[in-house]
């Protein structure tokens, strides 16, 4: 999975504002209504914010690292979440379970929602956030296994298309002793059983 980030400067505010200014005209809106005049100034700021993971590296935020050679298994469930399906540009809204076997090192808790964040202000698919997160954690500290679940409602099922409000799309990776140890995948699911 690639985990690529790109430099701040390559997210375009003017460039965005000018599309959204396009597309209100496009509905056959008048722009310069009071309502709508700084709508494409907004817009690209929020986009700025929504996306602003593309400009950071989630293997950095946790490359720092304490000793943990006593710690058994680490998990975090319940890790709020949302970002933007690369499809309709529309959120999709949920909740991550993470969990890590230290191999003598453990990560700040908050760098792992750090990382989550950084990965889900992208354009995104749950499948590949998923992936991504539990590559990140495995390349940056190098645990015996990860396992990661997110549950996910996505507006763009829910508005639109199936139109099913309420339906959670669930995903899961696993790395290194999480893909062959069936009872240390239970004890991460019953640790995290909120998801």
């Amino acid at each position: 999975m690639s985990l690529t980030y790109r430099t701040p400067l390559l997210i375009d505010q003017e460039q965005i504002r000018q599309a959204v200014a396009s597309i209100l005209d496009a509905l056959g809106e008048d722009i310069q209504r009071e309502g709508l005049a700084e709508t494409p100034r907004r817009v690209a700021e929020l986009y700025g914010e929504l996306f602003s993971g593309l400009t950071r590296d989630p293997v950095e935020v946790l490359r720092t690292t304490f000793d943990g050679t006593d710690a058994g298994l680490v998990a975090f469930g319940n890790l709020p979440f949302f970002s933007m399906c690369e499809h309709h540009l529309l959120p999709f809204i949920g909740t991550a379970s993470v969990g890590y076997l230290p191999d003598g090192r453990v990560a700040g808790a908050s760098k792992v929602a750090r990382a989550l964040d950084i990965l889900a202000r992208r354009p995104q698919m749950q499948e590949r956030l998923t992936a991504q997160l539990a590559d990140a954690l495995a390349d940056s500290i190098r645990p015996k296994g990860v396992g990661v679940i997110l549950g996910a409602e996505h507006l763009c099922m829910s508005l639109r298309g199936a139109k099913k409000p309420g339906t959670r799309m669930m995903t899961s990776a696993y790395r290194g002793e999480f893909e062959t140890n069936p009872d240390l995948r239970q004890e991460f699911r019953s640790m995290t059983r909120g998801e």
